[in-house]
This record gives structure tokens, sequence and C-alpha cells, in this order.
């Protein structure tokens, strides 16, 4: 069966005297002064302690659980959040397609009993000495550590951003946002006439395909609405789509449909365009090469902001240069540090960071590690697989599947010839209703392993 296509790290609350945001942003650690157990502070052993519960943590510690013989608290879960959140289903949040409170549980009801959980920041890592401090002061040391905290979003790579979203009468929002992911919505209803930019970053994000999936939703709504016709001067809303990338999609299969769709219906492309502020009704891009900045006027925007990692991962010298966990590409494995792993969005394997992702990982860094526990050889079975199902608009999905290098590994065009460069309506019924079903009933319990299920 097929994998989730959507995007990959949830997002948690943390506690935050910010007034906005605050329930989008991971809050994994306080790095600004990390806690040290001291010689009184008890440590708590484990055989694995996987940092983070979210999409790719959740799946991985109960995949471990149920594949080995692993005794009550062998397995040990770090996590801060109150929340576990399907983060992909707030482009349909946006879209107006579902409800954000609909796609959110509490995380401990979701914690198998026989896992130890740690609802506590981290405040450091020390892959030297095998053990975490947690933000409590309290230590917790392992024999095997996964690393899976997710991302963060960098709302402050956006000057104005965060005050622009938090004033109700700004038609300025985000999906990549627990609070503003409804906001988006209401701000397409409420949006009449004038210019409409969405953007994409040039750096990291989750689910490469979801800024535009939201323009395309939104689109759709103003076409039925009577706003929009396929050509800019002929609609009472111009759509324009500011992406600091050079094309639409990364993979070029599925990028040249992409960029088909987006001239059919009118929608001005912006390349290489990279959103640094917003002042009033004017947004602000750095353009590649050293360009000179361009400035637009907007009536209605929606942002897509940068991702970067979480801090206590930067410090801890598990990072490459950009502050990714620096695993093996096909094992999972650190190339430093052999008892640590990493998966999801936090990891930095080259390709996209989408649930799909994790879910052909979690399979493999499970079995390496009960391979690693037994003193062997992990076993380099990640080919990079991920996916994202791009809503189209008219209740259509293109389903772009790939592995590394770009490379298209389709599912339904391996099992029955379908080209999924296609957009369909079977793949937007997957999308709204399929995935998160089956990721509510099996991803979240470990039962769910992507294409192979």
């Amino acid at each position: 069966m097929h994998a989730f296509r959507t995007s990959a790290a949830l997002a948690f609350r943390q506690p935050s005297t910010r007034t906005h945001c605050v329930r989008a942003a991971r809050g994994f650690a306080t790095v600004s002064s990390p806690s040290v157990a001291s010689p009184t502070t008890a440590a708590k052993n484990h055989k694995i302690v996987v940092v983070g519960s979210g999409s790719a943590g959740i799946a991985l510690s109960h995949q471990l659980l149920r594949k080995g013989n692993f005794a009550k608290d062998d397995i040990a879960v770090v996590d801060p959040a109150t929340w576990h959140h399907y983060q992909p289903g707030w482009t349909l949040v946006g879209g107006g397609l579902k409800g954000k409170e609909d796609l959110r549980r509490p995380l401990h009801q979701l914690i198998e009993p026989r896992l130890k959980f740690y609802n506590k920041e981290v405040a450091a890592i020390h892959p030297k000495e095998n053990y975490l401090s947690l933000g409590d002061g309290d230590r917790v040391t392992y024999d095997q550590l996964v690393v899976a905290p997710g991302i963060k979003i960098d709302y402050g790579s956006v000057k104005g951003l965060s005050e622009a979203m938090a004033d109700p009468n700004r038609l300025v929002a985000s999906i990549y946002s627990y609070d503003y992911c409804d906001k988006t919505f209401r701000n397409i209803e409420r949006m009449k006439k004038g210019a409409a930019i969405f953007t994409q970053p040039a750096g990291v994000v989750k689910c490469a395909g979801a800024p535009q999936k939201i323009m395309w939703l939104a689109l759709d709504h103003w076409r039925r609405a009577g706003l929009y016709n396929y050509g800019p001067s002929q609609s009472p809303i111009q759509i324009t789509f500011a992406t600091g990338l050079p094309t639409m999609f990364g993979v070029p299969k599925y990028s040249v449909k992409l960029n088909e769709l987006r001239e059919e219906r009118g929608v001005e492309g912006l390349f290489e365009h990279n959103l640094v502020s917003i002042d009033g009704n004017t947004a602000t891009f750095n353009r590649a090469g050293g360009k000179e900045q361009v400035q637009r006027h907007f009536d209605f925007l929606h942002v897509a902001p940068r991702n970067i990692p979480h801090a206590f991962v930067k410090e801890s010298g598990l990072g490459d240069e950009a502050g990714f966990v620096n695993v093996d590409a096909h094992t999972l494995r650190h190339k430093t540090f052999p008892n640590v792993w990493s998966i999801g969005d936090a990891a930095n394997l080259p390709t996209s960071k989408t649930i799909a992702a994790i879910t052909s990982q979690a399979p493999v860094v499970t079995h390496n590690i009960l391979l690693s526990l037994d003193g062997k050889n992990p076993v380099p079975e990640y080919d990079g697989y991920t996916s994202c199902p791009l809503l189209t608009g008219e209740k259509k999905v293109l389903l772009a599947e790939f592995k590394y290098g770009g490379v298209p590994k389709e599912t339904f065009n391996e099992w029955f010839g379908i080209d999924q460069v296609v957009p369909r309506r079977a793949f937007y019924h997957l999308k709204k209703e399929f995935f998160p079903w089956v990721y509510d009933r099996y991803h979240v319990k470990g039962q769910w392993a992507g294409p192979k299920a």
C-alpha cells in the first residue's frame, strides 16, 4: 500500500512568552543555559533513547518495541510537547477542507506504556559520554540514540512576518503554523480583488510542494467564486508564486508539469526571489546572484518561512555545517558515532523532508538498530524514497514519488502503469481521507512501512 505523501516533522507546542507562532515551533531545548547533571542527580539508563515523538519518533519508537525483545522502559522517548499534530493536514485546513482541532491528539495518549516517556526538554546531547541532559537537570544515558526532533520554523527569517500574522485584520498567514493555518482560509475567503502572493524560501522547507499546494487550493476557491479566470487581465485577483528556487519543483519530471499548470492558469512566476521582509503591504525579496532587491505590493500574502535545525542538535557535535544530523544516506547511522542514528527532518539526508520519507526510513533504522545491538553491521537499505501529494485544485492531486537524485519512483506506475505526473481525482482522496486515516490508525502505532506497508 502507498505511503504518506506530505510534510514530515510535526510541530509542537512549547512554553513561551511570545504571543505569536508559539504552538507551531518545536520547543525541544533551552540551550542558552544547558543543564548538566550534578553528582547527586540520579541517572536514567535505557538501551535506546529516541529524542522526539513527532511523526518520525512516534513511528520509530513503536516499531522498535514491536520488532525487538524489549522489557518495559528499555526504550525511552524524550519530547516536551503537549500535542501530537498531523501537520500535513494543515494544508487541508488552509484550503478549508479540514478543521485543525481534528488533526491533533494529546501526545501522552499515543505513547505505549512500555515506553518510558520523558515529557521534558533536551538541554544538551553528549554523544561522547552517551547521555542527554534534560531541562530539569536529569541525566538520561543510552546504548543507542535516535535523534528525531524534527526542525523549527524560522519566522524571524522574514522581518515583520510574526506581527503581520498575529494581526487579525491583515491578510497574511501561513499553513506552517497551527495558530494561523485556519487564518489562511479565512484570508482566502476575505480576498475579493487585488494581488495575491504565495512564497517559498530558498533554504530548507518541510515538504517542498506545500508552499504551492495552498496556492492551487486558493486559486481553485477564487475560480469557483468567480474571482479568478485563467488570465490576469481578466481577473479581479492576480496570483504570483515567488520562490527562492529556480524551478517550480526539485524533480524535473514534476516541475515541468507544474510549470505548465502555472502558465495555463495565468499565475506569474518569480523565480529565485526569496522573501526577506514585510512592511505594510509591501513584500521585499532578495534575488540570487546579488541582484537588486525586488519590492512587490500585495493584498494577500501566504508565507512559507525557511526551516532550521534545533540549536541543541547543532551544538551537540552531531550536526553537519548546516546543523542537521550527519548520517550515512543509506544506513542512517551517524558518520562519527556508531550508536547514534537519525531519521526525519533532523537528518541531513539529500531528499525532501516528508512523512513519506519517514515511513521508508523508520523500518531501515529499526532493523539496523537491532543489528547493532547484536554486534552486527547496519544494512544500507534506504534509497532516498520520499513523496509529495501536490494538490493542484479541481479536487485533483499530482502524486510525486521519487528517490535520491530526483529519480521518480512511482508506486502506482509500477503496479498499474499509471503515470503519476497527471493530476488525478483518486489521488486527491488518498491525500484528503486515506493518508490521515492510515496515519492515525497505523503510523503512530508503528504499523506502517510506507510503500511496503
